[in-house]
């Protein structure tokens, strides 16, 4: 357990499925940011497995994810968080409402299961999101602390 001085913030990536946008952002702060944050993810529909492609390309950039899941919203009702962050594409799907604490920001990137084509072209979809998501997503975070650490 954290202690009061070391304690880290606690952030939620919510999209759809929970297979591909809010997997990455999860596995990224965990491993990037894991001494000063730690992230979640869920999904309002949640596709019950990670996509194969999500795996792939976090492991190129030395990420394990092999062990991840798929998680529903439900799992994470009565917990609190500091972000609350959605990560689906709002023009082309329903992103999902977080009812709990903590204060929401929204992140629009495309869905990369959604790429038609050949294995070269839907790992590139998925490289291109991943790498969206790690330099927005920390640049977020980096902000957050920022906006909190000053007096």
């Amino acid at each position: 357990m954290d202690s009061p001085r070391t304690q880290r913030k606690r952030v939620l990536f919510l999209c759809t499925g929970n297979s591909c946008r809010s997997q990455m952002a999860e596995a990224i702060v965990n491993d990037r940011t894991g001494e000063r944050w730690q992230a979640f993810s869920a999904g309002s529909r949640p596709a019950g497995f990670v996509h194969p492609a999500t795996v792939r390309a976090l492991a190129e950039i030395g990420i394990d994810a092999s062990k991840a899941r798929s998680k529903p919203i439900t799992d994470f009702k009565k917990e609190s968080f500091d972000l609350i962050v959605t990560v689906c594409d709002q023009s082309a799907e329903d992103c999902p409402v977080w009812l709990g604490s903590g204060e929401r920001i929204h992140l629009e990137f495309p869905d990369p299961a959604r790429v038609q084509g050949d294995e070269a072209q839907i790992m590139a979809a998925f490289r291109s999101v991943r790498d969206a998501i790690q330099r927005e997503v920390l640049a977020l975070l980096a902000r957050h602390e920022s906006a909190v650490d000053r007096p």
